[in-house]
C-alpha cells in the first residue's frame, strides 16, 4: 500500500473592523446691532390773523370817534356859511334891481322862510363800510430725516472631524499541517 503524505492548510484570514468618521459643523448665530433714529417732522401752524374796520361803519351809524364828527361839521358849517353869503349876494343883486318885477323885498325876502338845516355829522352810508381783511401764513414744515445703522458680527462654522476607527487583525492565523503517514507497525 501506498502511503501519502496529507497536507492540512489553513488560510489565513485578516479581520478589518472600520468605522466611518463624522464630522460636528456648529455656526454660532450672527450677532445684530441695530439702533434706529426715526424721522422727525416739525410743523408750525400759525393762527389766521383777523382784521375788522368798522370805523366807517360807526361814522356812518353815530358819527364815529369826536374828531371825525367835528371835522365833519365844520366842514358842513364852512359850506352852509359859504352858501349863506352866496345867497345874501344874490339878494342884494336882486334887491338892487329893485324896479324888475319878483324884485321886490317881500318877493326877495318872502322866499327866504326855508331853515338852514344842521350838517351831517355822520360819515356816508355805504354797504362796504366794513373792512374785513383775514391774513393767513402758511405752516412752516421742517423734516429731519431719520436713519438706520445696522452691524452684524458673523462668526466661522466651528467644523469638528472625530475619526473612524480601523482596526486591523487577524481573524486566524494560516497554518500548514503535515500528516505523515502512518508507520506500519509490523516492520
Amino acid at each position: 500500500m501506498m502511503q501519502i503524505l496529507q497536507i492540512r492548510q489553513t488560510p489565513g484570514k485578516i479581520g478589518i473592523d472600520a468605522d466611518l468618521g463624522s464630522y460636528s459643523i456648529r455656526q454660532p448665530r450672527a450677532e445684530l446691532n441695530m439702533q434706529t433714529q426715526p424721522g422727525k417732522w416739525e410743523i408750525h401752524q400759525y393762527q389766521p390773523q383777523l382784521s375788522v374796520d368798522s370805523s366807517r361803519a360807526q361814522a356812518a351809524y353815530n358819527g364815529g370817534n369826536f374828531l371825525e364828527m367835528n371835522q365833519r361839521i365844520y366842514s358842513g358849517l364852512q359850506q352852509i356859511y359859504l352858501q349863506g353869503i352866496a345867497n345874501r349876494v344874490e339878494q342884494g343883486n336882486r334887491m338892487a334891481k329893485f324896479f324888475k318885477p319878483g324884485n321886490t323885498i317881500a318877493d326877495v325876502y318872502g322866499e327866504d322862510w326855508k331853515p338852514i338845516s344842521f350838517p351831517e355829522f355822520r360819515g356816508p352810508a355805504s354797504m362796504d363800510n366794513v373792512d374785513v381783511n383775514i391774513e393767513t401764513t402758511a405752516p412752516s414744515i421742517t423734516f429731519n430725516k431719520g436713519y438706520v445703522d445696522i452691524q452684524v458680527v458673523t462668526h466661522k462654522p466651528e467644523i469638528e472631524y472625530t475619526r473612524g476607527k480601523l482596526d486591523i487583525y487577524m481573524q486566524q492565523y494560516p497554518s500548514v499541517q503535515y500528516i505523515p503517514p502512518e508507520l506500519d507497525k509490523m516492520m
